[in-house]
């Protein structure tokens, strides 16, 4: 299973934003990794750079490589609306990215490790790919044997509010794929639109 298994903080500090882990590190060194990347002065970027820069932003912060990624871009280009905002939409469904939401999971590796260790269910069936599409109405939940686990459980915490189209029992550790959300309401500091830009050329 392709996954990216680098250093996360020196990516964080490539960005500037903490897109994987909780950024602890960038406050005590925020420069540009490297040897000489406290002395390099950042370069004005051209059009080009910053829509790549967008590109693997996007790509780290919700775990795909090069060829996924293209294919979730490929999907939202066929759907009806912005493709963008489809994107986004794509990638917020994940069953992967939806364990973390709804809080079953401290981050985004680490749910993609319940899931492909089969601790998670979507209607009661175990499902084990990560990359699992959601539906609205789709019931997410650990599995039964899981749910006596404390190492599984130990990490579950409350559902963050701010994530409306998501619902979730802590006590029962289930919830629901309400809809798909609003681009709106996703708080990742990506400019989609600049992804369209950069695969449009």
């Amino acid at each position: 299973m392709a996954r990216y298994t680098g250093p996360k903080t020196k990516i964080s500090r490539i960005f500037g934003e903490p897109i994987l882990g909780n950024g602890k590190w960038l406050s005590k060194n925020s420069n540009p990794p490297g040897q000489h990347g406290a002395l390099r002065k950042r370069k004005q970027m051209g059009e080009y750079a910053l829509q790549l820069r967008e590109k693997q932003k996007a790509k780290y912060t919700y775990g795909l490589l090069e060829k996924q990624f293209r294919r979730t871009f490929d999907e939202a280009a066929r759907r009806k609306g912005v493709t963008g905002e489809n994107l986004i939409k794509l990638l917020e469904a994940r069953l992967d990215n939806t364990v973390f939401r709804m809080g079953i999971a401290p981050s985004r590796p680490a749910a993609r490790q319940l899931v492909s260790h089969k601790h998670v269910t979507v209607n009661g069936e175990v499902v084990n790919v990560p990359s699992f599409q959601l539906k609205a109405g789709d019931v997410v939940s650990l599995k039964e044997k899981s749910k006596d686990n404390p190492t599984v459980t130990s990490f579950v915490r409350e559902k963050n509010p701010k994530f409306g189209w998501l619902d979730f029992n802590a006590g029962t550790f289930t919830g629901t794929f309400i809809t798909y959300p609003e681009r709106d309401s996703v708080p990742e500091n990506i400019k989609e639109q600049l992804i369209v830009e950069l695969y449009s050329k």
